[in-house]
């Protein structure tokens, strides 16, 4: 008994100190927390009210903007509503609005967590919420509420610490009556490294060589079980996707993991000419995503070294430290030979499976010697992976039709890895694949996944259906999932997008500036009409249909003829197989054509710019344009239409997009047309052209508001918490295996 005093009255005084410490602490961050919580409700409410009263607030009517008012702070926790149109103007206030209030002072109460104002009777938080009217909305919301909250908060830890001094001295009145000798034998085992190989066999069946520590493990592992099972899913509706919120679940949700890209493209180039080594990003929507992910989550990205300087940049081990000016990951680089470049990459990959999945009408070209190097490369990248790898269950993001094959090799060398491979095109139906003879080889493959994404529903519904064709797996359409070989593979929908904010660099110039520049430097009159399209030189693109509808413009049309120019920036790309040289030929030919028909002595109908631009120059001419055409014969998702949209921070410019893009399903306000209809995207370009400033502030504002919260960040998010929920679930059913 006297050594139990000995602990509890130690106890007891250290929790009764601790309890006066917390307390003062947790009160502060429950007032933190109602802060944030009232500014963010203060920031939804100003967006809710914003369109429907900004009529009445351009028309000055005062007294019926007022009723408004009124009849919107009857909410019991908004205590006040005005509107300020200028500092130094008269407020207009429901009649509760604190007296101190005024519109030259909503200086003091324009912090971006809002303002909190104590008096004897009452506690308020004040939030000043600007208007695009360039006024300034106020919201004055009650927190009486936190004073009882305060109070029950003291009351729940008050009682913690006092449930928590009575387990305590329970427990301490246990463990003095254990054996010394136990407790001995325990130290022994602890001291020499075993004492968690006997907690582990408990429950697996080999009795401890400790019993009296079996019912601590038993708890501890009760305790495990339950901290896993009850970890609380993220609300996605509720988080602000960036690279802190990434990395943020990166560390809660996979922590001490280990993360690692596979692609065939690399995300930076070094190149040397005349003796410089210069670095440079490609232009490709694959990197356009996944760089800004990596720079979140660090990690290692293995890729095809295709710089004539890349060797000479990376170390003995075939790294590089990138980005260049502060790295955060390092990129392994794989070396093919000329031979294995040609079958593996513009042979199997852009000659037989670009074409099959995009059915753009170009023939797909299938030899069995591209198949064999298109193996043999996949099984280099797929090594390289095991080789990268710091821990037996990585986490493997393998990217694109370029290495179908790598999620079974992987899983074949590292069975507890956690494989997402995502597909960047379009999965055509079983039909069309049917064509390609190693189709069995290329599913199962993919099969060695666990979680296979694509960007739209429509392209999982013809990957289930393939694999319901021609493959011995059992699918279940409820939660499309496939069991193969006795694995499951989850097949989900993840909407690819781009990194939000737009890059300031990018975005430092005015819109205005863009457009006077960009007329000066293509020798354009200030006041032409211009069009952007921005596209890698593919014929998927649909770029010589974008040009007939241009055409068809200037004859249904002709007042434009002199008026309107349009810009296509097309970046070169495998130049060395024949459909695409023939494609250059086709698109040079039908420019020429049409600027020899309608061009002027001031403007001419397209300018052509076959070459690179990096990304601030294209921001410029998206920034500088009037319309975006996107006429996509097919794509899986198509950037190029979300980036002009983060580009027009100025809600201004008019998107005209193909009805066959991953991006049509989630931007109906842009204008939707089939790009083979040359009358219909004539007219779309017509209505783009003549369209109200207002109407594309209203149509640019919701697309832009979709990106903002749909960005890249949060594409890979859902994937990355897709994945840690179902390591969690395979880590529990391992458990309760041994336990049984």
């Amino acid at each position: 008994m006297r050594l139990t005093l000995r602990f509890v009255l130690p106890l007891a005084l250290v929790l009764g100190c601790l309890a006066y410490v917390v307390v003062p602490l947790v009160d502060q961050l429950t007032l933190r927390w109602s802060v944030r919580d009232l500014n963010t409700r203060a920031a939804l409410v100003a967006k809710t009210i914003e369109e429907p009263l900004y009529e009445e607030i351009e028309s000055g009517t005062g007294q019926k903007l007022l009723k408004r008012f009124n009849d919107i702070s009857e909410d019991e926790r908004l205590y006040a509503l005005g509107y300020c149109a200028r500092p130094g103007a008269v407020m207009i206030a429901t009649r509760f609005m604190p007296k101190q209030i005024s519109c030259d002072s909503l200086a003091r109460y324009a912090a971006d967590d809002g303002h909190v104002l104590k008096t004897d009777r009452e506690m308020i938080h004040i939030a000043v919420q600007p208007m695009d009217t360039g006024g300034a909305m106020i919201l004055v919301q009650d927190m009486g509420y936190f004073v009882e909250r305060s109070q029950q908060t003291k009351f729940y830890i008050y009682s913690f610490f006092i449930g928590l001094g009575i387990v305590i001295s329970l427990l301490t009145v246990f463990i003095a009556q254990m054996s010394l000798r136990g407790w001995t034998e325990a130290f022994h085992l602890l001291v020499r490294g075993k004492l968690i190989g006997e907690l582990q066999t408990i429950g697996g069946g080999a009795p401890p060589s400790a019993p009296e520590l079996k019912p601590i493990a038993r708890d501890l592992q009760r305790l495990i079980r339950e901290l896993e099972a009850e970890s609380r899913s993220r609300d996605e509706s509720q988080m602000t996707w960036n690279p802190d919120t990434l990395k943020a679940m990166l560390r809660g949700e996979l922590r001490g993991d280990d993360v690692i890209v596979v692609s065939n493209r690399e995300p930076y180039i070094h190149s040397e000419k005349d003796g410089q080594t210069t670095v440079q990003r490609p232009a490709s929507g694959l990197v356009t995503a996944l760089e800004p992910i990596m720079r979140a989550c660090s990690g290692t990205w293995i890729a095809h070294g295709s710089g004539n300087a890349d060797k000479a940049s990376v170390d003995a081990h075939d790294r590089v430290g990138v980005p260049p000016e502060k790295p955060t990951y390092q990129i392994r680089r794989v070396w093919l030979t000329p031979e294995q470049e040609a079958g593996y990459y513009y042979g199997l990959s852009n000659e037989g499976l670009w074409p099959l999945c995009h059915i753009a009408h170009v023939c797909p070209i299938f030899r069995s010697s591209d198949w064999d190097h298109y193996v043999e490369v996949n099984q280099i990248f797929a090594d390289a992976v095991v080789q990268e790898a710091k821990t037996p269950d990585p986490i493997v993001l393998v990217q694109d039709y370029h290495l179908a094959l790598v999620p079974r090799m992987v899983r074949e060398k590292l069975p507890e890895a956690t494989i997402i491979t995502f597909w960047h095109i379009p999965w055509p139906n079983p039909e069309s694949f049917a064509i390609c003879p190693w189709r069995e080889k290329i599913i199962d493959g993919l099969l060695g996944s666990s979680i296979l994404g694509f960007h739209t529903q429509f392209h999982c519904n013809n990957f289930v259906d393939t694999v319901d064709r021609f493959m011995e797996a059992r699918v279940d359409r409820e939660s499309f999932e496939v069991t193969s070989g006795g694995k499951q593979t989850a097949v989900r929908r993840y909407p690819i997008s781009i990194d939000w904010p737009p890059d300031p660099l990018a975005m430092e110039k005015s819109a205005e500036d863009c457009r006077r520049d960009i007329r000066a430097l293509n020798n354009l009159p200030p006041d032409q009409m211009l069009g952007i399209g921005v596209d890698r030189l593919d014929y998927t693109k649909g770029i010589i249909e974008r040009f007939r509808a241009i055409e068809r413009l200037f004859e249904l049309q002709p007042e434009w003829i002199g008026r309107f120019t349009f810009v296509q920036i097309a970046a070169p790309t495998r130049s060395s197989i024949s459909e695409y040289h023939n494609h250059e030929l086709a698109v040079r030919e039908a420019a020429a054509r049409i600027n020899a028909r309608f061009s002027t002595e001031l403007a001419p109908a397209i300018l052509l710019k076959i070459e690179y631009h990096g990304q601030r120059d294209v921001y410029e001419y998206y920034r500088a344009a009037e319309v975006c055409f996107v006429s996509s014969l097919h794509d899986g998702m198509n950037l190029v239409a979300k980036e002009f949209i983060a580009a027009r921070n100025d809600n201004q410019g008019v998107l005209v997009l193909s009805e066959f893009t991953g991006a049509a399903r989630e931007l109906p306000e842009a204008l939707i047309v089939n790009p083979y209809d040359a009358d219909q995207c004539a007219a779309a370009l017509h209505l783009a052209l003549t369209m109200t400033p207002l109407e594309q502030r209203d149509r640019m504002r919701l697309m832009r508001s979709l990106i903002a919260e749909f960005n890249v960040y949060r594409w890979a998010g859902r994937m990355l918490l897709d994945a840690a929920t179902m390591r969690r679930r395979v880590r529990l059913l391992g458990d309760n295996a041994k336990a049984a």
